[in-house]
C-alpha cells in the first residue's frame, strides 16, 4: 500500500504577498445549466502511475460523471518521459499552453505554487466561486479538513488551490536488522546523533547500510532539505523571499552531517531509486523517505523482515519541523462554464466519499482526517496500518513547503540541491561549495 500524508501547514503557502486580484470583488461565475454540456481536461500525474493509481482515479472519474451526467471529463496524464511523472507537470502544462490547448484542472506540486499563479494563470477560487463555497467545501458535510491544510494553497489573500495529497518525512527502519546489531527495535533513533550512532552499529555487525537519507538527493526536490534545514535552526530562502539563505551555518552544517555519514561508511552512494529499493530489499538500516514509497516498503518486507516508522529525528536541542511535499489542485481554464465544471470537480476530489475510496484504493491518508475515527468511514483501515503514526504526530510541527520565488525557480532549486549532492556524495567542501551555488542561484532571482 502507499501511503502519502495529506496534511499542511498553517502558514500560507507561498509566504509572500502579491497584489490584489482585480476580479476579487466580481460576482461568481454562473452555475452550469442541468442540460448545459462541458467537457474539461484535467491533468494529474496519477495517471502516469500504473496499476491502482490510475484504476483508482478512473473509478472517480466515472462516479464523478455518473453524479455529474453533463460534464465530461478528459483525463490525462503530464507531458514527458521521467520515471516519476510528477517531474514532467510544469514542462508539459507549459508546451499544453503555447500551443493554445492547456489542462483545465491540474494537479500541481506546493513547491511549484509561486509559478503555477504568476505564470500558468491558476485562478483565485474564491474569486471564482466565493469565498463561502471555498470555506463550505473545507467543512465538508461531516468531516471538514484538518485544520492545517486549509491555506497551504493561499497566496496574497486568495485560494488559489485545494491541498489534495501531501506527505512528511518519515524515519523508516528495518526492526530485524536493529534486533541483529544489538539495537532495540523499540527504542528507534530520535536525534540525528542517535541515528549516527546506530547506523554505525547496525553496518558494523551487519555488513548492511545503516542509514539513507532522500532529502540529500536532487531528485527528491528540497521538500525535505527544507525540513532538516529548518529543524537545524534555519531555512534555505528568508521569510521575505528575497534572500537565498543555503550557503548559512544551519544548512551547510545538514550538509555536513550527510557527507560524514558517507565518509564513515553508514550511508551508501546510492541515487533516490537505488536507495529507496535497496531499503525494501532489507539492504539499509534506516531511511529518511516520503510516505508515498511505503507501499514499496511494505511489500518487501511483508515475510521477510519488520518494517517499522518512526518521526524524523531532531537536531540536539532543537525540535524537528517537518515540511510537505504533495499537490494541490488548481483551476487553469478562463472559460466559465469549464470553470464552473472544474470546481465540482475538485468539490468532487476532495469530498469525503472520494477521500474514501482513495485511501482504501490506492492508501493516502485522507485529508478529512476526522474519517480515520469513523466507524462507517475510514476507522478499520487506520487501524490496520499503524506505519500511518508518524505522519499524524508530526502534524502539530509542520511547516510548508516554500516554492522558491520567479521564473528561474526551477533553476535556483536543482543548482541548490546539485551542491548538496555533491557535498554529500561527492565530498566537497560544505561551505564554499553552498556558498558558489548561492552567488551562482542569486543572479537567477527576480528583482526586487
Amino acid at each position: 500500500m502507499v501511503l502519502a500524508v495529506a496534511f499542511a501547514a498553517t502558514a500560507c503557502g507561498g509566504l509572500g504577498s502579491t497584489a490584489t486580484d482585480p476580479a476579487a470583488d466580481s460576482a461568481p461565475i454562473p452555475e452550469l445549466a442541468p442540460d448545459q454540456r462541458v467537457s474539461i481536461a484535467f491533468e494529474s500525474y496519477n495517471y502516469g502511475l500504473a496499476g491502482a493509481w490510475t484504476d483508482t482515479f478512473n473509478t472517480l472519474i466515472a462516479d464523478f460523471e455518473k453524479k455529474y451526467p453533463n460534464i465530461d471529463v478528459v483525463a490525462q496524464k503530464p507531458q514527458g518521459n521521467s520515471p516519476n511523472p510528477a517531474t514532467d507537470t510544469i514542462s508539459s502544462i507549459q508546451n499544453q499552453i503555447v500551443a493554445g490547448t492547456p489542462p483545465d484542472v491540474a494537479q500541481l506540486g506546493f513547491g511549484d505554487l509561486d509559478f503555477t499563479i504568476h505564470q500558468l494563470g491558476a485562478k483565485p477560487l474564491d474569486t471564482l466561486v466565493g469565498r463561502q463555497a471555498v470555506d463550505a467545501n473545507f467543512d465538508g458535510a461531516r468531516h471538514p479538513y484538518a485544520p492545517r491544510a486549509r491555506t497551504l494553497s493561499d497566496w496574497g489573500g486568495h485560494t488559489y488551490g485545494v491541498p489534495f495529497v501531501f506527505s512528511t518525512p518519515v524515519l523508516y527502519y528495518n526492526a530485524s536488522l536493529f534486533t541483529t546489531a544489538g539495537l532495540d527495535p523499540a527504542a528507534p533513533p530520535a536525534t540525528w546523533t542517535e541515528v549516527a550512532d546506530a547506523a554505525a552499529a547496525i553496518t558494523a555487525k551487519t555488513g548492511r547500510g545503516g542509514v539513507y537519507i532522500d532529502c540529500f538527493t536532487k531528485t527528491a526536490k528540497d521538500w525535505c532539505f527544507q525540513s532538516l534545514v529548518r529543524s537545524d535552526g534555519g531555512r534555505v530562502i528568508s521569510d521575505d523571499r528575497t534572500t537565498l539563505t543555503f550557503a548559512d551555518a544551519p544548512a551547510v552544517e545538514v550538509a555536513r552531517m550527510g557527507q560524514e555519514l558517507v565518509h564513515a561508511g553508514s550511508m551508501p552512494k546510492l541515487n533516490q531509486k537505488q536507495g529507496y529499493e535497496a531499503f525494501a530489499r532489507g539492504e539499509i538500516g534506516m531511511i529518511l523517505e516520503s510516505s508515498a514509497v511505503q507501499g514499496t516498503f511494505v511489500a518487501g518486507a511483508q515475510g521477510t523482515w519488520d518494517l517499522r516508522a518512526a518521526p524524523m529525528p531532531a537536531f540536539a536541542g532543537k525540535p524537528p519541523v517537518p515540511t510537505n511535499s504533495g499537490a494541490g489542485l488548481h483551476i487553469l481554464s478562463s472559460d466559465p462554464a469549464k470553470q464552473r465544471a472544474g470546481w465540482q470537480l475538485i468539490e468532487f476530489l476532495t469530498s469525503e466519499s472520494a477521500y474514501t475510496t482513495i485511501s482504501t484504493g490506492i492508501g493516502y491518508l485522507p485529508l478529512r482526517t476526522g474519517l480515520m475515527q469513523d466507524p462507517d468511514g475510514l476507522l478499520e483501515w487506520s487501524r490496520r496500518n499503524p506505519l500511518l503514526e508518524p505522519n499524524v504526530a508530526q502534524l502539530a510541527t509542520m511547516e510548508p513547503w516554500i516554492s522558491m520565488p520567479g521564473n528561474n525557480y526551477l533553476q535556483i532549486r536543482d543548482g541548490m540541491m546539485d551542491a548538496v549532492e555533491a557535498v554529500v556524495f561527492q565530498g566537497k567542501d560544505p561551505q564554499a561549495t553552498l556558498t558558489a551555488a548561492r552567488d551562482e542561484a542569486t543572479e537567477l532571482m527576480p528583482a526586487v
